[in-house]
C-alpha cells in the first residue's frame, strides 16, 4: 500500500535519445480518450508528432524516484513568450499533485524572465482545469483546439524549484 502522506520525489532532467519512444508511447495513451472522443485519434500520427517536434534542447524527462513519469516542452513562441507542449504524464501519476509541481516550476521561471505561457489544450480535456488554475485563460478556440495564455508576472504562488547548473531540477509532493 502506498503512503499517500510522504513526499513524492520527482525530477526535471534534459531528454535522451533513448528516452524518446517511450514518451511517444506515453503521448499516444495519455491521449487516445480524448483524441478518440473528436474523432482523431491515429495510431501513427499521434507518435510521429511528438517524435518530429520533441527537442533535445527544450524537451524535458519528468521522473519520481527516478522513473520515467512524463515529459514537458517549453521553447519560445512565435508570438514572444514561451510555448508549454508534451506535458504528458503517465495515468498512474494525474491527479495527485505532480502535474501541478512541474507547472508551478515552469511557471516560476516565465515568470522571473517576465514572459507569458501560452499552450494549446485538446477541447473536453480534464487537462485544462490544471492550467485554469495555474491562471491560463481561453485566448481562442475552434473545434479541436483550446488556445490558452498565462499573462506575465510575478505569483503569490509561483514556488520556484531551485535547478542545478546540470540542467536537472528537483522537487517533491506532499501527500501524493
Amino acid at each position: 500500500m502506498e503512503n499517500r502522506t510522504s513526499p513524492l520525489a520527482w525530477t526535471l532532467r534534459p531528454i535522451r535519445p533513448a528516452d524518446v519512444e517511450p514518451i511517444a508511447e506515453l503521448r499516444a495513451e495519455v491521449m487516445r480518450p480524448d483524441l478518440v472522443r473528436l474523432g482523431r485519434y491515429d495510431e501513427d500520427r499521434v507518435r510521429r508528432r511528438f517524435r518530429e517536434t520533441c527537442s533535445d534542447r527544450y524537451t524535458s524527462v519528468v521522473e519520481v524516484d527516478g522513473v520515467l513519469a512524463g515529459s514537458v516542452t517549453v521553447r519560445p513562441a512565435e508570438q514572444g513568450g514561451r510555448l508549454l507542449e508534451h506535458f504528458y504524464l503517465a495515468t498512474g501519476r494525474q491527479g495527485r499533485g505532480l502535474g501541478s509541481a512541474v507547472l508551478r516550476h515552469v511557471l516560476a521561471e516565465a515568470d522571473a524572465a517576465g514572459e507569458p505561457v501560452r499552450l494549446v489544450v485538446v477541447q473536453g480535456s480534464a487537462a485544462r482545469r490544471l492550467y485554469e488554475r495555474h491562471g491560463f485563460v481561453r485566448e481562442s478556440e475552434d473545434r479541436i483546439d483550446v488556445v490558452m495564455v498565462r499573462p506575465a508576472g510575478p505569483r503569490p504562488d509561483a514556488g520556484a524549484v531551485a535547478g542545478s547548473e546540470t540542467g536537472a531540477v528537483a522537487g517533491s509532493v506532499t501527500g501524493a
